[in-house]
């Protein structure tokens, strides 16, 4: 006699089994970091093409085509490069903003003696690239463009060291992801000071109402992210009425995301709703009605397992890295060479301006400042951590791409000196990314007791 086996221990067809493989494949693909900042450079180089090429009257008219957003006669009519830049990049600033609520609860910047030597660092690496900045390029306008080589990608420069593989110390990743986090932090201060116009305060009263309606949905205990995108875009369309850069909605959210979990022993209840789930779902003829409530309790008591801030970040993490990043480059990395005259005006000094200022301003500041700050006592190197991994850090620092492209475009109306703010960027992207990894090679060579010997010559040292 033949025993049914329940559908859970019945093999699965194979064109099921074999997608359900694929799946699995891409899903932990998607999550390696390398991977974003070659989708990111892919999108990059697609759009230098395309906008060098025959066709690039299409690339330039298919960024200012008019979309609308809205409903009856609330309509909000603007170019699609708009709607890349300012909305969808709110989502991009939301993970941000949720990285840095985690790192401040939990991560490298819980206390001080861990944030003390990435403050430092990240400090130094704002200040030297907008002097030496600001050296070159003393007058109006491309003196607005001072703050563009004080950013650091973070997916970029992450991605470029995880290509180096595990040889490096996993505190100097610690290190860099720290750095990239406080400089996001600075990066969104000079966003929210420099680049934003006299505030409306009625976009205020319209901002504050979306914050209030966050807070009112959290205190009543609302934990599906869905309930959040109306409040969400009512507090982006308010900053975007104040005349602050609507982007710094998904900050503001993003250090809004609860970092606890709504139960406090959440297991209990997944294992309460599953244990009802089978014990209905055993009976003689179980009906879908039936199963409904305990599937439901389930589904909740699953997304109370992790935080909030940690559950939205990991969702939107994708998205973010494979659509909102590489739009965002595709929109913006698309200069016309021949449409850039470095000869005309200043030109020349804001390219160079941009690429000197990231490729030696940023390690020059960021070594400097950490030796200083180490030397004198004030912090201590991680453990793991030596001077060479420092160096790498801050040549991987100087990768801008996305946050400096972005403040670029907030920097500069002119279109000549904005494509030459482009270039510089991209310039210094690239060539940060390959001293990066020549360095990270040469020091990842380096024989195991040396690089001991090396750190342990430095806490000596911090001893003394």
């Amino acid at each position: 006699m033949t025993v049914d086996r329940p559908p859970s221990q019945q093999e699965l067809p194979r064109a099921q089994a074999f997608a359900e493989k694929a799946f699995s494949a891409l899903e932990h693909f998607i999550h390696i970091e390398a991977v974003s900042g070659i989708v990111l450079l892919a999108a990059a180089g697609i759009a230098l093409l395309w906008a060098n090429s025959p066709a690039a009257d299409s690339y330039h008219a298919l960024w200012h085509a008019p979309l609308s957003v809205g409903i009856g006669p609330y309509l909000l009519s603007q170019s699609l490069h708009f709607w890349v830049n300012d909305a969808l990049m709110t989502i991009f600033f939301l993970v941000v903003g949720m990285e840095i609520r985690r790192e401040i609860h939990e991560g490298a910047l819980a206390n001080l003696r861990l944030a003390a030597l990435p403050m430092a660092a990240a400090l130094g690496g704002v200040i030297a690239p907008a002097l030496l900045y600001l050296a070159m390029n003393a007058e109006m306008p491309e003196r607005r463009g001072w703050a563009i080589p004080t950013a650091t990608d973070i997916a970029f420069a992450v991605g470029v060291l995880a290509l180096l593989g595990k040889a490096i110390p996993g505190n100097v990743r610690v290190f860099l992801l720290a750095l990239a986090i406080i400089d996001d932090i600075v990066a969104v201060m000079i966003i929210a000071v420099a680049f934003s116009a006299g505030l409306d305060y009625s976009g205020l009263l319209v901002a504050g109402a979306g914050i209030l309606m966050v807070l009112g949905l959290q205190w009543i205990g609302v934990g599906s992210a869905y309930a959040y995108v109306i409040p969400g875009a009512i507090l982006w369309w308010g900053m975007l009425k104040t005349g602050a850069h609507p982007t710094l909605a998904g900050v503001v959210l993003g250090m809004m995301t609860p970092v606890l979990r709504t139960r406090e022993r959440p297991m209990d209840a997944l294992t309460q709703a599953l244990n009802d789930l089978r014990a209905r779902a055993r009976g003689p003829a179980p009906q879908a009605e039936h199963l409904a409530a305990p599937l439901r309790q389930l589904r909740q008591a699953q997304r109370e397992v992790l935080p909030p801030v940690t559950r939205v970040q990991m969702a939107l993490h994708p998205w973010v890295a494979y659509l909102i990043m590489p739009l965002f480059a595709l929109a913006n990395a698309g200069v016309s060479l021949d449409g850039v005259d470095l000869g005309m005006g200043s030109a020349q000094g804001v390219l160079l301006g941009v690429a000197v200022a990231l490729i030696v301003g940023k390690p020059l500041g960021i070594v400097s400042v950490s030796w200083c700050a180490v030397r004198l006592g004030w912090c201590k190197l991680p453990p793991g951590v030596t001077w060479g991994g420092v160096c790498l850090i801050g040549l991987l620092a100087g990768i801008g791409f996305t946050m400096s492209i972005f403040i670029a475009t907030l920097g500069f109306s002119d279109a000549n000196l904005l494509g030459a703010a482009k270039l510089g960027v991209l310039l210094a992207s690239a060539v940060a990314a390959v001293s990066g990894l020549t360095w990270g090679f040469i020091y990842a060579r380096r024989p195991g007791s040396e690089t001991e010997k090396r750190a342990g010559e430095t806490r000596a040292t911090i001893a003394d």
